[in-house]
């Protein structure tokens, strides 16, 4: 009866205004029930168990689950439900893509030089089709050239996939895995910029210098701090000069808002890029930005060294990259948006956490067929 009691209040806490403050993904600030105090919530490890800790006397002296903890737990429920409203599925070969009825038939083979594909024809809508979406006139099948991406951004060299790809029966050179990455890299990277994620208020950039043809350069990044999604990049030629205002701008294209609060170093350029990208839409003095960061203590940047570390990582793999808008960069940022899952967010994606959900066995698949259809409808017959 008292855990029903303390859960119910905790689900009243949750649901008013500002009772539940999110200061990280492991800590929150609760208003307690009377206003007139707060109490810390934590995620921590207790009894080999990851569990939520509280500060008020009811946990503390009876080690039982408060009504602050209930609180937290129902706000993070809203928030996680609120995002889901984008969902990308596979393109089933048994659904019309325009009607989406199941009513269809065989029509026939379209043969070419590359393969026979079927043809079908729905009864629904008339329309016929083929369920071949991105791969049309590709040598190799789907699953190689998926399998590809996925080694290749996860860590593997051109030549070490084209060794896995010899394994499994394919024969290609490892300039053409290369021509997929680039042309499947672009596909995709044109159809999620339709798809707005749903990032928090509070922001985070920083630059990692790289090579690029053998010459310095700078990757600014800006990533959000609660999702930990990769929001926009820029390549530049120096760190503390740059004009980064194209990359705060094209953020606030792709997320829709301006952030109230960004975190970066002290370098300057990021406090000039805030004020020339942010000044008309939302007073760039409301804006707090933050930039005596450092690598621990309460306020650190230690998130974007985190991605700093992944992408140093599969830049030495490839000794550098070979030309400013490779489709490495691109690339590597749609994997660890959209594929690659975070221990810091239990085992999700950033898109996830974003509210983009993308199904099926094969995340590669599902995007590639989706940004074809979305695309090239008018390739498909009518």
């Amino acid at each position: 009866m008292a855990t029903d009691l303390r859960e119910l209040r905790g689900k009243l806490i949750a649901e008013q205004a500002n009772a539940v403050q999110r200061l990280d993904e492991r800590s929150y600030r609760v208003t307690s029930q009377s206003g007139n105090g707060t109490y810390l919530v934590t995620k921590a490890k207790m009894n080999r168990t990851i569990g939520w800790v509280c500060e008020c006397p009811d946990f503390t002296y009876r080690q039982v689950k408060c009504k602050h903890i209930w609180g937290v737990e129902f706000s993070v429920a809203l928030r996680q439900e609120v995002r889901r409203n984008v969902v990308i599925e596979p393109l089933s070969p048994n659904v019309c893509p325009f009607c989406a009825s199941t009513r269809i038939i065989k029509r026939g083979i379209r043969h070419n030089e590359y393969g026979d594909l079927q043809r079908f024809r729905c009864k629904s809508c008339g329309r016929r089709f083929i369920q071949n979406y991105g791969f049309e006139k590709m040598r190799a099948t789907p699953e190689a050239i998926t399998s590809s991406m996925q080694l290749y951004f996860s860590g593997e060299s051109l030549r070490n996939t084209q060794k896995f790809l010899k394994l499994r029966g394919v024969e290609v050179s490892h300039v053409a895995i290369y021509k997929w990455i680039a042309k499947y890299t672009a596909l995709m990277e044109k159809y999620l910029k339709q798809i707005k994620p749903q990032v928090s208020d509070t922001w985070r950039a920083d630059e990692l210098f790289l090579k690029v043809k053998g010459d310095m350069k700078y990757l600014y990044a800006l990533m959000d701090d609660e999702t930990r999604f990769w929001i926009a990049q820029q390549v530049a030629d120096t760190k503390y000069t740059a004009d980064i205002t194209p990359m705060f701008r094209l953020g606030k294209k792709v997320a829709g808002k301006v952030p109230h609060e960004v975190i970066t170093d002290g370098a300057f350029n990021f406090h000039t890029a805030l004020r020339n990208a942010y000044w008309r839409e939302n007073d760039a003095l409301a804006i707090r930005h933050v930039r005596h960061v450092r690598m621990s203590g309460d306020m650190n940047n230690n998130k974007m060294e985190r991605m700093n570390g992944e992408i140093r990582d599969r830049e030495k793999v490839v000794r550098g990259v070979k030309k400013p808008d490779s489709p490495l960069l691109k690339g590597y940022q749609i994997y660890h948006n959209y594929m690659r899952p975070h221990m810091a967010l239990d085992g999700q994606t950033p898109a996830d956490r974003a509210g983009i959900q993308i199904r099926g066995k094969d995340k590669w698949l599902t995007l590639i067929q989706n940004a074809s259809h979305k695309q090239s409808d008018g390739s498909q017959e009518n």
